[in-house]
This record gives C-alpha cells, sequence and structure tokens, in this order.
C-alpha cells in the first residue's frame, strides 16, 4: 500500500514539473510584471537561505512526532499531542483557504486569459477544488475499505486456523473447546479492530502528503522564479513557519500510522525535499518564466485549485474530525477546550501570514 501511495505521489511531483517547460516558453498578450527592485544576486541569496531554512524546518517538524519514544509527553495517547496535531490542522486548514485558495482564484480569473477560453465565464476554481475534495473522499473511503477488508479477512483466516488447532489439542474437552473458541473470537475482534484503524491512519498519512506534495511543489517554484529580494523575504519566514507546523501534522499521521522505518524516512523525505526542489526549479526557469502567461495561469490555478480541495477536505475530515469525535476527547471536557483553543490559534497565526506572504 505504501509503495503504491508514493508512486502515485511521485506521478503528480513529475506532471507538475513536466508542466515547466511550457510554463517558461508560453507564449501571452500580457506583459511580465517588472519587479521594482529586481536584485538577481541578492535573491539569489535569498533563495539558497530559503532552501535550507525550508528543508530543515520541514524536516524538523516531521521529526517532532517521533521522538515519542524518547519523550513520553509527545505519545500519541497524550493530550499534548493531541493538541499539537490540532493546531497543525489549523495551519494546514488556513493554507488551503487562506492561501492557496484564494490564489487559485486570481490566477485563474485574471484578465490575461480573457481571449483563452471560458475561464473568466465560469467559477472554475470552485468546481475544481470541489472536485479534488471529492475525488479525495473517494481515494480515501476506497483504499480504507479496500485494506480493511483485505485486514479482516487475514485475521480471520487467522483464527480459524487457531480454532482448528485448538479444537485437535481439546478433542473431547467440549466445554474447554466452547471457552477457547470464544476467547479466540474476541481476541480477532479486538485485533480488527485495531487494525481497521491502523489502515485508516496508514490511508490518512498517505493521501495527506499526497496533497501537500501538490502545493508545495508550487510554492517553491513561485519564490525560486521570483527576482525581487522583498518578495522573497517574506515569504522566506512565512514558508519556513508553514513547513514546520505542516510536517509537525504529517508526522503525526506518520507516527499513528505505525510505518516502518524505511516507510517513515522515505516519506519525511518526499515531504521535506518537495518544496526545496520547487525552489531550485523556480532558479532554473526565472529567466524565461513568465507568471502571466495563459499556459501558465491556468496550470498553476488548476493545480491550486485541486491542492485547496486536497487540503480542505483532509484538515476538516482525516484530521479534526478523526481526533474531535473521537470518545477520548468528546468524554474530556477539558481537551476538547485545549484542542478548540489550539485549532483557533493554529488558523489565526497561518492567516496573519498573508499580510506579508
Amino acid at each position: 500500500m505504501a509503495t503504491n501511495m508514493k508512486v502515485v505521489a511521485a506521478f503528480c511531483l513529475l506532471v507538475a514539473v513536466a508542466s515547466l517547460p511550457p510554463l517558461a516558453v508560453a507564449d501571452c498578450e500580457c506583459e511580465a510584471s517588472a519587479e521594482e527592485d529586481s536584485d538577481k544576486a541578492r535573491a539569489l541569496t535569498l533563495k539558497i537561505a530559503a532552501i535550507f531554512c525550508i528543508l530543515v524546518a520541514s524536516a524538523a517538524g516531521c521529526a517532532i512526532p517521533s521522538l515519542g519514544r524518547r519523550f513520553p509527553a509527545l505519545r500519541p495517547d497524550t493530550d499534548l499531542f493531541v493538541a499539537v496535531k490540532a493546531f497543525a490542522a489549523g495551519v494546514i486548514l488556513a493554507t488551503a483557504f487562506v492561501h492557496i485558495l484564494p490564489d487559485a482564484f486570481d490566477k485563474l480569473g485574471s484578465p490575461c486569459l480573457a481571449d483563452h477560453g471560458p475561464w473568466q465565464k465560469f467559477p472554475f476554481t470552485g468546481l475544481i477544488a470541489m472536485l479534488a475534495a471529492i475525488a479525495t473522499l473517494v481515494v480515501d473511503t476506497i483504499a480504507t475499505g479496500y485494506f480493511q477488508r483485505a485486514h479482516a479477512n487475514k485475521t480471520a483466516a487467522v483464527a480459524i486456523s487457531g480454532d482448528v488447532e485448538a479444537s485437535e489439542h481439546a478433542h473431547g474437552g467440549g466445554h474447554g473447546h466452547a471457552h477457547g473458541v470464544v476467547s479466540s473470537l474476541m481476541a480477532s475482534t479486538s485485533d480488527a479492530d485495531g487494525g481497521a484503524q491502523l489502515v485508516r491512519h496508514r490511508v490518512i498519512a498517505q493521501v495527506l502528503e499526497l496533497g501537500i506534495i501538490v502545493h508545495s511543489v508550487i510554492i517553491g517554484m513561485s519564490v525560486g522564479a521570483s527576482e525581487s529580494p522583498s518578495t522573497i523575504r517574506p515569504l522566506v519566514a512565512a514558508l519556513t513557519f508553514h513547513q514546520f507546523f505542516e510536517g509537525i501534522g504529517l508526522g503525526g499521521c506518520i507516527v499513528q500510522a505505525k510505518f516502518r522505518l524505511k516507510s517513515v524516512v522515505t516519506m519525511a523525505l518526499f515531504f521535506s525535499l518537495t518544496t526545496p526542489v520547487g525552489v531550485v526549479i523556480g532558479i532554473g526557469i526565472s529567466s524565461t518564466y513568465n507568471e502571466n502567461s495563459p499556459r501558465a495561469l491556468i496550470i498553476e490555478g488548476v493545480l491550486n485549485a485541486a491542492a485547496a480541495g486536497i487540503l480542505n477536505y483532509m484538515a476538516l475530515v482525516d484530521l479534526l474530525a478523526e481526533d474531535f469525535m473521537n470518545p477520548r476527547v468528546q468524554n474530556n471536557g477539558r481537551l476538547q477546550v485545549i484542542v478548540n483553543v489550539s485549532l483557533l490559534v493554529g488558523t489565526a497565526l497561518m492567516s496573519m501570514l498573508a499580510i506579508w506572504a
């Protein structure tokens, strides 16, 4: 399962990268925006700094939830972990609603697209975001159902095998055999419930990473293609904060999914490197890239709208509803207050960054 999801994520990343040549050379009727303080040397220095800052912040954020083995307060079964996860979900939610979605509306509603298709005649941004959310729901439910059925069948097969062995060893002991069968069934039911929850966490972690990857490439490209230090400087601070807490949210999902070490490292590296790779790509095409070309506007707008839809669904359904509706939170008034405050603080801080980025 992990391998399949990684292949899908890699494919989406390659599609985004494959779109770069058309973006760089696209013909357009709108002039490229002239940046007032264009300074290529200074901008390049800031871009290099951005690569390292974002890389370190992403890796640190993704690694923090994994420290639960050494620091018990960070384990998934603690109140602090639930609160931090709610804060990170708030960051992801604000990223989708306040940062990505408005940018998608701007791109697909640009005057440069007036003579290029029906983009200004219909609210395609909302439609694409909605379809992306629905597609995420479909993938989420189908994947979860498939792997839960596979796990249940495997658990049932093991239980039946155990019952057969118990019957052979306890031949003639009717009551003892019946008691053993009941115990075996209870144990298998408990294992099935735990396995279903584990499958759910694994699907959530991988679908979330897929959504993050889509918009991370675009964000990195925007930073790398800019030649304005005054534009890049606040973006570096905003993206460092954003990637750190987004990493905590993803890292928390990965920890709950209990992946093997190889899968954990692969997913963490994928997340940590995506935005820096986008910056490098942006640097490579900065001399020919025109952000106002119709093709660039359409591709960026569509990808941003899709990413917003995916992240909205993941934040609300798979992160917040998953924890907020959990009996552990529902039966603890103090914890309910904590997670709600954490959510609001996360959304507020990430929304405030829209002032600078």
